[in-house]
């Protein structure tokens, strides 16, 4: 059997759907998947065992320039790479009315979410199968719920299985080290810079290497400025997905906030303590084995699920915390010692597994 998948964006959203092909692979011997993916995160379906075929797709960019030449001719070389191949199903994952209109150029019947599952409704009217999938679940399970209804198997029971070949990444030889990963996209979700200076301090005191991982101007900053004057903490060089995907495998643990890198960091089954303020994680927070989800329980405020931080400071904030640099204050719930404390009973769990 061969299904087209579609499940574009984004790098969390990616990741949460690999354990749903492993369920498959497992239900259904030889079924392959082609999977539709936005190109900026093409790597990481063609490192799950079950997936033969990456089609790369560039509708955040193709939205900007529509009208453009090189725009037109990806779109022509995108629809004619579906029509390469036949399929028996297409099964749109991410219920968007812009993942649902791709799935008419599959060329074969269409699952997908029904009206009262999808995120946007009306990407059910795409969809000749349609398969209800409750909401207040994990979206891991809410993935794994619909591929188990649209290929007529039992639903899973067990901790799903992200299924990825470790062998496929090129891990660092050497000592094992602590990665931090300090970037995310919203400005409330970000945990303070001196928390992560402070935590940095600690850990190297403690006999641990400490990495610092990039991917813009910004946090290559926030990194240069974590690291001033700490020997036993490196600024990493900027590298691809593919790049940082064996500097986490090599990690002997991570701290992330919520952000696409922690939840690879799960999927790799690396030991991680990832940091909530803003959003909860009982939906789409880290998943997976040796996962430590640290949240916030800041009165009236959390989860507030805002991009950027609307609290307003009461008298009692202000004698408490130094606003200077403990903001947003959701984050003074989850301090440095109270983190440093978890990340050494994770990395004490994992010497015993050891």
């Amino acid at each position: 059997m061969r299904v087209l998948l579609i499940k574009t964006s984004s790098l969390g959203d990616v990741i949460h759907t690999l354990p749903a092909l492993t369920d498959a692979a497992r239900a259904l011997p030889g079924i392959r998947f082609d999977w539709v993916v936005e190109e900026g995160f093409a790597e990481i379906p063609a490192w799950h065992p079950a997936v033969e075929r990456v089609i790369p797709v560039a509708i955040r960019r193709w939205r900007r320039s529509p009208w453009q030449a090189t725009s037109r001719d990806e779109w022509r070389r995108f629809r004619q790479a579906l029509g390469e191949d036949r399929y028996d199903l297409v099964i749109d994952a991410q219920g968007l009315l812009k993942s649902a209109w791709l799935t008419r150029f599959g060329g074969a019947p269409v699952a997908g979410l029904d009206r009262r599952s999808a995120r946007e409704p009306l990407a059910s009217l795409f969809y000749g199968r349609r398969f209800p999938v409750p909401w207040g679940q994990h979206a891991v399970e809410r993935v794994r719920q619909l591929f188990a209804q649209a290929l007529g198997y039992p639903p899973p029971t067990a901790v799903g299985d992200y299924g990825l070949d470790r062998h496929r990444l090129a891990v660092p030889d050497g000592a094992p080290y602590l990665l931090f990963l300090h970037g995310t996209t919203w400005d409330s979700k970000h945990w303070p810079e001196s928390y992560w200076r402070e935590l940095a301090e600690c850990m190297g005191s403690a006999g641990w290497a400490v990495r610092l991982p990039w991917g813009n101007v910004a946090e290559r900053e926030r990194a240069g400025r974590i690291a001033e004057g700490l020997a036993a903490v490196e600024v990493l060089p900027r590298t691809n997905l593919a790049g940082i995907a064996g500097i986490l495998a090599g990690a002997g643990a991570c701290v992330a906030v919520d952000t696409g890198l922690g939840h690879l960091a799960a999927a790799l089954d690396v030991p991680t303590i990832s940091l909530y303020g803003p959003t909860d994680p009982r939906l789409t927070g880290a998943y997976g084995r040796h996962q430590c989800r640290l949240t916030s329980d800041y009165p009236a405020c959390v989860p507030c699920l805002r991009k950027t931080c609307g609290y307003r400071l009461t008298e009692e904030d202000r004698r408490r915390l130094d606003l200077s640099r403990e903001q947003p204050v959701c984050f003074s719930r989850i301090d440095p010692r109270r983190v440093a404390g978890a990340l050494q009973a994770l990395l004490d769990e994992a010497a015993c597994r050891c």
